[in-house]
């Protein structure tokens, strides 16, 4: 079931590639509604303990945070990263990247603009079946620099998706959110430097980083995590 009559409580309108972006709460499913509280309440640490630099260094960025519905019900979308790239390579993520001067204010719909974009060029999917229905507070990539805005977003109108370039993509798939719940999925990944966080292991990949902390952060303030033991560990290179 969806609400009906719920307002829309930010409206961006700019000139541009798209006339308006706008972030809006209005026909969504019921389930989405603890995420559309989270997003309303938590504060930047309580997502992560790397914020942005307060001298305002870092590279503006964007990632989609896209919650779809499937035949085992609400689902996320990601992507595994190529492993020929510099950044992060071979990580599964969002889809998403840094701001382009087109894509506008990075205080107002830049991040927007710039996570539609980056997914339709990684992915594929039509950007206008997309409905963005959240923000999160920017956070922080100290390994590569990147300030990175979480947009949330509710795939209304699902379209085909895939690997766009195999040289920045190696494949596009979807994560159940029972999946991510499971507490059997669950794990910390332990990086060489002995550093630990929040893991998942779902549909054949380790999804770790700051893609598996905003996962993480979100069941929790969503109320949708399950207990799960934080004791059990996976090394980065668990294929090997």
């Amino acid at each position: 079931m969806t609400r009906a009559g719920e307002e829309t409580y930010r409206t961006y309108e700019q000139s541009g590639r798209h006339e308006e972006v706008s972030v809006s709460t209005a026909g969504l499913p019921d389930w989405l509604d603890p995420v559309v509280r989270a997003a309303d309440t938590v504060q930047p640490h309580q997502l992560s303990r790397f914020l942005p630099p307060e001298s305002g260094r870092g590279r503006q960025s964007a990632v989609l945070v896209l919650f779809g519905e499937g035949a085992r019900g609400p689902e996320l979308l990601l992507m595994e990263r190529a492993g020929t790239l510099r950044s992060h390579a071979g990580q599964p993520s969002f889809p998403g990247g840094a701001l382009d001067p087109e894509d506008g204010d990075p205080a107002t719909t830049g991040p927007l603009r710039a996570a539609l974009r980056e997914a339709e060029e990684e992915t594929g999917l039509d950007p206008s079946g997309v409905q963005p229905f959240g923000v999160l507070p920017k956070l922080y990539i100290p390994v590569s620099g990147f300030v990175v805005t979480p947009v949330l977003g509710w795939w209304r109108t699902p379209s085909p998706v895939g690997a766009v370039d195999p040289a920045e993509t190696a494949r596009v798939f979807t994560v159940p959110v029972a999946d991510l719940t499971d507490p059997d999925n669950r794990a910390m990944a332990l990086h060489p430097s002995g550093n630990a966080g929040p893991a998942f292991l779902v549909e054949g990949a380790l999804v770790w980083g700051f893609t598996a902390g905003v996962i993480d952060r979100l069941l929790h303030f969503a109320g949708w995590e399950r207990p799960w033991d934080r004791t059990r560990e996976v090394p980065l290179d668990w294929r090997a």
